[in-house]
């Protein structure tokens, strides 16, 4: 990576692009509906504008680890909760379109459809375990729960990500492609961050049984 493109990965200005950058998706949301440009059914395409670039936050939050070591980039890291923060923004207007304009913010019958219609609990589960991550995202959450449990509990990324392509799988029903799409990323990201478990355990286990010279 040239020297430049570190440098400025490492400014303030690549913080506030990557911002901007992220909030195009809703920018343009806002765009089509004061042109009513929602198409023939504005809350369907809501949900799943909202629901797409909640998956897709969530796969950039999870690129993250991989591109910063493979690609020898630690000032990605800056990013990471940027990201994630957008991808609970994101599912955050999705569950809004949906428990307003088409529940009319009728909570009895969201719970009801919460409990009858499988797709829907997924989708709620995984939004509910969004939560605190976004909750705990900040440094002082990290001194307060400690190193460990930080990073375990955010962890349950991963949970959120398969919930979500679970629950898009079963809504759309028969063009499947992008559901597997995003299945196919987060398969492919989870099994990497399992590779590099499996990679330092083994480190550590040999470390711990190599033996010590002595002169």
């Amino acid at each position: 990576m040239p020297a430049a493109a570190r440098k400025f990965l490492s400014s303030r200005w690549a913080k506030l692009f990557v911002f901007l950058l992220s909030s195009v998706p809703f920018v343009l949301l806002i765009w089509r509906g004061f042109h009513n440009d929602l198409t023939a059914n504005p809350v369907e395409f809501l949900q799943h504008q909202t629901g797409d670039w909640t998956l897709r936050f969530l796969i950039f939050t999870l690129c993250i680890t991989p591109f910063r070591k493979l690609f020898c980039l630690p000032e990605l890291i800056r990013f990471r909760r940027m990201l994630g923060l957008f991808a609970f923004f994101y599912v955050c207007l999705h569950f809004l379109t949906y428990l307003g304009p088409d529940q009319s913010f009728n909570f009895a019958g969201m719970l009801k459809d919460v409990v009858k219609r499988p797709f829907i609990t997924l989708g709620f589960a995984a939004f509910v375990l969004l939560i605190p991550l976004a909750i705990t995202s900040t440094a002082g959450w990290i001194r307060r729960l400690g190193g460990k449990r930080w990073v375990a509990l955010h962890r349950s990324i991963y949970v959120c990500a398969i919930l979500g392509v679970i629950h898009y799988y079963w809504l759309v029903k028969s063009d499947v492609r992008k559901p597997l799409f995003y299945g196919f990323l987060v398969g492919l990201l989870f099994l990497w961050r399992l590779a590099d478990w499996f990679s330092k355990r083994k480190a550590i286990e040999s470390a711990h049984t190599t033996p010590i010279r002595t002169s």
